[in-house]
């Protein structure tokens, strides 16, 4: 899911979508409307923490 975020975001901050449309993306559930799959090589888990 990271990833598909990251890629919708990504064509926000191009120009190419409207930053508005993402509430809409995430309420229809549909992975189709979503932007691009970003690749997983830049993806890096740095820390969890539990309280």
């Amino acid at each position: 899911m990271v990833r598909i975020l990251t890629g919708t975001l990504v064509e926000a901050g191009m120009g190419k979508r409207d930053i508005a449309s993402m509430m809409e993306l995430l309420k229809a559930k549909n992975r189709e409307s979503a932007g691009f799959l970003a690749p997983a090589c830049g993806l890096l888990l740095k820390e969890v923490r539990y309280e």
